[in-house]
């Protein structure tokens, strides 16, 4: 499958453009938040929010490791906060829904190991405000970007939530996956979980699913048939809309026939390992680091929130059907290195015209997006299943569609 970026250029090469290509199938997956890499992501999270909760400047790069019975949080801290990893990482696992050994994992009886020290001397001249080679002399005193890396955004107006429809409907699909296990509307169900979604485009546009695959973790003893039932009832046909399913959409559901066996102990989780579940899901393009456990000095993370933030801004505002949007840094620098937006030819004005008013109008400084997103608060661990965009909750201010202005009238 070629990610748009190799699709466009394919299509550049032989003089068309993207609307000549009409006819395909694409996929995406998500994850449930009982999920191994999601239970890591969503430790390290929580470890940054307390670090936030009390230490709005706090410096932090957490990782976490699950494997049967046992966590590990790594990384490198500074912080004024006093934390209690032991209690942070158990009550973030309760909350997950791992309450006894027959789940495969136990947050009261777990193992928690910990291996922190604090950031690097040398990471910090470069980031913090006033040292550094590029900003110690400077009149315009600003933090360095706290790595170099490129980072991209993308939005499309296929949703409401201006995300692709795949990734929309397999987040969705997780999602109602968990509450119907929280809410004991099936009652059998455990915390592990997977969804994917295969989407026909006819003329360019999405026109029916052509499959859907539901992997759920479950008690021992329950019959296949009953769960293929429940899945479809309560989970499928409560998300997908039924005129996108027809006669010809294929269900995988637990297509080994079994899945008692999940969580850390079928399989050893790591922070930052679900990159495509978390942006979009095959969509755009990705830069390559990951979000979970990182402040927003970090720009792999607060640069892709901002990135979204402009994409979702462009074709919020009506000037182009989809945007992606590329920022790149160099660690200890704060301006970005280069600002790219492209439009895969559905703007009204070229792709030109908006990188410029991105990089003339909106601060892309480390310290601009924190201050523009507020982003020094304890909102991450919300982040850490079912998207990191296209979820309009109060706390992801990345978001919102209030600069849409700035492109509507682009000339």
């Amino acid at each position: 499958m070629l990610t748009d970026i190799q699709l466009s250029d394919y299509i550049k090469k032989r003089g068309k453009t993207m609307a000549e290509i009409k006819n395909y199938y694409f996929s995406s997956e998500s994850v449930t938040e009982g999920h191994p890499d999601k239970i890591c992501d969503a430790v390290s999270d929580a470890v940054l929010d307390e670090c936030l909760k009390q230490d709005p400047n706090s410096r932090v790069a957490c990782e976490t490791l699950a494997k049967t019975g046992m966590l590990i949080i790594a990384g490198e801290i500074t912080t004024k906060a006093k934390l209690d990893y032991q209690k942070i990482a158990r009550d973030t696992v309760r909350r997950i829904g791992y309450t006894s050994s027959d789940m495969g994992f136990d947050a009261d009886t777990c193992a928690v190991m910990e291996a922190i020290a604090e950031q690097s001397p040398d990471i910090d001249m470069g980031v913090s405000a006033g040292k550094g080679l590029f900003n110690s002399e400077s009149s315009n005193v600003s933090e360095g970007a706290g790595d170099q890396g490129i980072m991209f955004g993308y939005a499309i107006n296929e949703t409401e939530t201006f995300m692709p429809l795949t990734i929309h409907l397999a987040h969705r699909l997780a999602e109602r996956l968990t509450k119907v296990r929280k809410d004991k509307i099936v009652d059998y169900l455990r915390p592990d979980g997977k969804s994917q979604v295969t989407v026909e485009y006819k003329d360019g546009k999405a026109a029916r699913i052509e499959a859907i695959v539901i992997s759920t973790q479950h008690a021992a003893g329950v019959d296949h048939k009953q769960i293929e039932a429940d899945i479809k009832k309560h989970v499928i046909n409560e998300i997908c809309p039924k005129d996108m399913l027809d006669e010809n959409t294929k269900y995988y559901i637990n297509p080994t026939g079994l899945f008692v066996v999940g969580g850390p102990m079928g399989d050893c989780g790591l922070t930052g390992r679900k990159i495509i579940v978390d942006s979009y899901g095959g969509h755009g393009a990705h830069g390559g680091g990951a979000f979970s456990g990182k402040d927003p000095t970090k720009v792999d993370r607060s640069a892709c929130y901002m990135a979204r933030y402009v994409a979702k801004n462009i074709v919020a505002s009506g000037i182009a059907d989809r945007a992606l949007v590329q920022f790149a840094y160099a660690i200890g620098v704060p301006e970005p290195l280069s600002v790219y937006v492209n439009t895969f030819g559905t703007a009204k004005v070229h792709d030109e015209v908006l990188a410029n008013i991105v990089a003339k109008e909106l601060d892309l400084t480390p310290a601009g997006i924190i201050k523009k997103l507020d982003l020094r608060r304890p909102i991450y661990e919300k982040t850490t299943a079912y998207g990191h965009f296209g979820r309009e909750l109060p706390e992801f201010t990345w978001e919102k569609t209030d600069i849409k202005d700035l492109f509507a009238n682009a000339k």
